[in-house]
């Protein structure tokens, strides 16, 4: 279909700002526009997927991989070294993120993200077919580590923009609102993990489920990572999605760029989404691992409550976009932050008053973790400059999953089985203090671009 701007002359940029005796300066060409609604569908897509491997591996990490690779060890210390492992993927995440950036500047955006799906799908499926520790011996941790280690590299190339492309063409006043819609798939990702665990527990024994039944949700994550792959290439790899990340100056800079840069924007930008980091691993797999050891519940039977609570996480994401549009994202990260640190007084309390208890804090932290994480990550992506953002964006969430996520179930089991439940407490309490004073210290910053985030 012919438009107006291919008439254009070659001189002339394509942009939101060119003259035209057609169209108004300001106005983006037709066939520059990619609706909001479209790319919101790609990022639930690619973000549901994305955490449905996340969840997977760690779900297993807490319940399978103790016993399938430690089998030598004794229950808690084989979690522990399952919940090492676990932490692998985050390590090697930001050295992902710096690889594929490199990758799309030579080769282009399509090309990396097929590259990384690629290399997260083979990982994932690799980990399927793995042998135990009683086929192979010691060679099942190192084969079992090699590939977690390969999944954060490949994490680290899944950033597509999308996020940043969307809050950048939402209208001033639905910023919030255009936010939180990524953060729906961490919810939907874990609800259909969840779900699949809960159905094996219930229909598998106990030999059977860890001889090949925990095999199958991994060879769903690598199907769903095709049907991911597909649905996102769909926009990236199209004429209107380049030239609108053109015009918004979203392009692939080298990671030492922005960390010299503006290296200060991204320590504030992890450390402001610290709490929702830090509660985000505390309410979706500690509590199967400490369950699992010190309770005689049901295992599907908290999956099924924590599928309760991840729907319930949902719809407070939705509620964050509404009130972080009133008050500002930023307020809302920090409300949030300060019930958080009040939830973390609670939270040893009712882990310690048995199943009734347990589920309560199930309930109540994944609320907390919807109203927070659904504004976690682009509250402070204002401070960047256009032509940093989208690799700020990306490295920026690589250390708040570093520095907040990735440790959190190796810290608060291994500190709460020595010391006592207070210490899980302490470490969300220590995670609230992070955001709020990383917001304060935001506060006092000059945003690039001014927004309603105050």
């Amino acid at each position: 279909m012919t438009t107006l701007a291919t008439h254009l002359p070659d001189h002339l940029p394509t942009s939101p700002e060119i003259s035209s005796p057609f169209l108004p300066r300001g106005t983006v060409p037709p066939h520059s526009e990619v609706a909001p609604g479209d790319i919101a569908v790609g990022v639930i897509i690619g973000r549901a997927s994305e955490y449905f491997d996340f969840f997977v591996y760690g779900i297993a990490s807490a319940l399978i991989f103790p016993a399938v690779f430690f089998p030598f060890a004794q229950p808690l210390q084989a979690t522990l070294y399952a919940f090492i492992i676990f932490s692998f993927a985050f390590l090697t995440r930001p050295i992902g993120t710096a690889v594929f950036m490199a990758i799309e500047r030579r080769w282009g955006r399509g090309t990396k993200l097929t590259a990384s799906l690629f290399l997260l799908g083979t990982a994932t499926a690799g980990i399927a077919f793995l042998p135990g520790h009683g086929q192979i011996g010691v060679w099942s941790i190192v084969l079992l580590a090699a590939f977690r280690l390969v999944q954060g590299l490949a994490l680290g190339g899944t950033w597509d923009g999308l996020p940043s492309l969307l809050a950048l063409n939402a209208p001033p006043h639905k910023r919030g609102w255009y936010a939180m819609l990524g953060q729906l798939g961490a919810p939907l990702g874990f609800v259909i993990a969840a779900a699949l665990f809960a159905y094996l527990y219930s229909q598998l024994s106990f030999d059977d489920l860890h001889a090949w039944g925990w095999r199958y949700p991994f060879f769903v994550a690598f199907a769903l990572n095709v049907v991911a792959l597909f649905a996102r290439l769909r926009l990236v790899v199209t004429h209107e999605y380049d030239q609108q990340l053109g015009e918004r100056e979203l392009t692939a800079e080298p990671v030492h760029t922005v960390l010299q840069a503006q290296g200060s924007n991204v320590l504030i930008g992890a450390f402001a989404a610290l709490a929702s980091y830090a509660l985000f691993h505390i309410v979706t797999i500690f509590p199967l691992s400490w369950i699992q050891l010190y309770s005689g519940q049901s295992l599907s039977g908290v999956l099924s409550v924590q599928i309760v609570g991840a729907v319930l996480a949902a719809g407070a994401v939705v509620v964050s976009g509404l009130l972080a549009d009133k008050i500002g994202r930023r307020s809302t990260l920090g409300i949030f932050a300060v019930l958080i640190a009040l939830f973390s007084f609670v939270a040893p309390v009712l882990l310690d008053a048995g199943q009734a208890g347990q589920h309560a804090f199930i309930i109540a932290g994944f609320v907390l973790l919807g109203l927070s994480y659904g504004q976690s990550t682009g509250a402070v992506t204002s401070n960047f400059e256009p032509r940093l953002r989208y690799t700020g964006a990306a490295f920026t969430v690589d250390i708040a999953w570093l520095i907040g996520a990735a440790f959190a179930p190796l810290v608060a089991l291994g500190l709460s089985s020595h010391y006592g439940l207070w210490a899980v407490g302490a470490y969300l309490l220590s995670g609230a203090a992070a955001t709020l004073i990383a917001l304060r210290i935001n506060r006092n910053r000059q945003p690039v671009v001014r927004d309603t985030d105050d």
